[in-house]
């Protein structure tokens, strides 16, 4: 049995990560998911948070996600995400301004279609925000 898992990475502008890993975890929708070799196949949607890669026991690699699906097959993880960023580039100042401009936008919305695309991106930057603190501590 193979010990690695080929994992994916991407949005729709780049691929963040394209390798193999021992390990992944990640917010699917029904909770975090954590991914061997062997995994049963599975298809569900991801929530806001962080893709953990481990690829050795000295080497992980972290992205956050938002939205889109996961795609687990025995020994391949494919994660197509709507928005996809390296923690490493996670831009705290960023986010506290669009977290700003989108809780203004909140207040604005002229319809309930308008409001909850405002709701699902304070819900992202919020999570961003909860992992910098955790990052940074």
């Amino acid at each position: 049995m193979e010990k690695t898992l080929k994992v994916d990475v991407v949005n729709a502008e780049e691929s963040l990560f394209s390798g193999n890993a021992e390990f992944v975890a990640l917010p699917g929708i029904e909770g975090e998911l954590g991914i061997l070799p062997g995994h049963t196949p599975l298809i569900t949607l991801i929530r806001p948070g962080l893709v953990r890669i481990r690829k050795s026991a000295q080497d992980e690699e972290e992205i956050f996600v938002a939205g889109g699906v996961l795609e687990i097959q025995p020994f391949h993880v494919i994660v197509l995400a709507d928005v996809a960023i390296r923690s490493k580039d996670l831009d705290e100042a960023k986010a506290k301004e669009a977290m700003e401009k989108a809780k203004a936008a909140a207040k604005t919305a002229a319809s309930e279609i308008e409001l909850a695309k405002v709701e699902a991106e304070i819900g992202m930057l919020a999570e961003q925000l909860r992992i910098l603190q955790r990052i940074k501590h």
